[in-house]
């Protein structure tokens, strides 16, 4: 998408050891070339390391201590998976907090995988329409979520994804989205 149309938007990506590394690294170069300012935001200092499917994968580093992170200066937030990021996000208050002021403030939220568990723990899953990967399916539903079986799925300001063969649909739905929120942001 090289038209530009995310120019000056800002979305934070909450990571911490264990993202699942092509859900960072391809969402945020469609954000990338769409316009948009991505920040790496971790609980962690300097770096964080992915997991490449089987093994560990790629450090990368972090542009913003999640201490230091305000949710009011972005406009998104993308939530990548893999089964120890998100697993370990949610045990930190700092991380669930960050996650639910986005919801509290009506911005876009675009989880993947094992993204949406932060989302249960930030209180925000409660009557909405998500799809995950296939094992988050009786949290979602014990969280009062209405799981379904799709490769994206928007909910309002949500947007969740299975798995990283739904990239494709999952930045495409993403991108629409943000700018969707954008618009209406300026409008407003």
């Amino acid at each position: 998408m090289a038209d530009k149309t995310l120019n000056g938007l800002r979305v934070a990506i909450l990571v911490t050891d264990g993202f699942e590394q092509v859900e960072l690294v391809e969402p945020r170069k469609a954000l990338n070339e769409a316009g948009a300012e991505t920040r790496i935001v971790s609980p962690k200092d300097k770096e964080v390391r992915g997991w490449n499917f089987t093994e560990w994968g790629q450090i990368l580093p972090v542009d913003l201590k999640l201490d230091q992170a305000r949710p009011d200066e972005f406009d998104a937030l993308l939530l990548p998976g893999g089964v120890i990021n998100p697993d370990k996000l949610r045990l930190e208050p700092k991380a669930v907090a960050f996650v639910k002021a986005f919801f509290e403030a009506r911005k876009p939220v675009a989880a993947i995988c094992h993204g949406p568990w932060t989302i249960i723990d930030a209180g925000h899953a409660r009557g909405r329409k998500m799809t995950s990967w296939p094992s988050l399916k009786t949290d979602l539903k014990n969280a009062g979520a209405e799981w379904l079986d799709r490769e994206a799925l928007v909910d309002g300001n949500l947007l969740t994804s299975r798995k990283p063969d739904d990239i494709p649909a999952f930045n495409r739905e993403m991108l629409r989205l943000f700018a969707e929120a954008r618009i209406a942001a300026h409008a407003a």
